[in-house]
């Protein structure tokens, strides 16, 4: 296979996954959040605990910008800071309870828009959809060390 071809598609795959997730996530944020909290608390929800620079790293933002939307996440008492005992120096963010109600109601509403698309998919082709998906975080989408 042509390496240059198959980029491309990689980059048509990427581009319809972040078209399809907006398409999930289409109204299920609170009004109480801009749809940048309402990123960083996805983000949280799947990838908790995590430092103030993954966040920063992850969500394409500037430490100060992001050290004050969390700020703001704390004050409406959706995530919150802690130490670790080992190294008091460094504070991670996780969600709140609230935050943690707020996005199980977001993702039982996304999960819903997503079994929506997958009537009419046979067993056989999810268990092939499962295996890709499977290959991709593995051998492409895996979270080793970035450059």
């Amino acid at each position: 296979m042509n390496k240059s071809d198959f980029f491309h598609k990689i980059v048509a795959f990427t581009n319809s996954v972040h078209q399809v997730t907006h398409e999930f996530a289409k109204n299920v944020k609170s009004d109480a959040i801009t749809p940048v909290q309402y990123s960083i608390l996805e983000y949280l929800a799947v990838s908790q605990p995590v430092t103030l620079s993954q966040i920063s790293d992850c969500q394409h933002m500037s430490m100060p910008n992001t050290s004050r939307e969390l700020k703001k996440l704390s004050e409406k008492h959706l995530c919150e800071k802690f130490e670790v005992a080992e190294d008091r120096r460094k504070q991670y963010i996780r969600l709140s309870k609230a935050g943690e109600t707020m996005m199980n109601e977001a993702f039982k509403s996304i999960e819903g828009r997503f079994l929506q698309r997958l009537e009419g998919v046979s067993e056989k082709e999810l268990e092939e959809i499962e295996h890709a998906l499977d290959i991709l975080h593995s051998k492409l989408f895996y979270s080793g060390t970035s450059s």
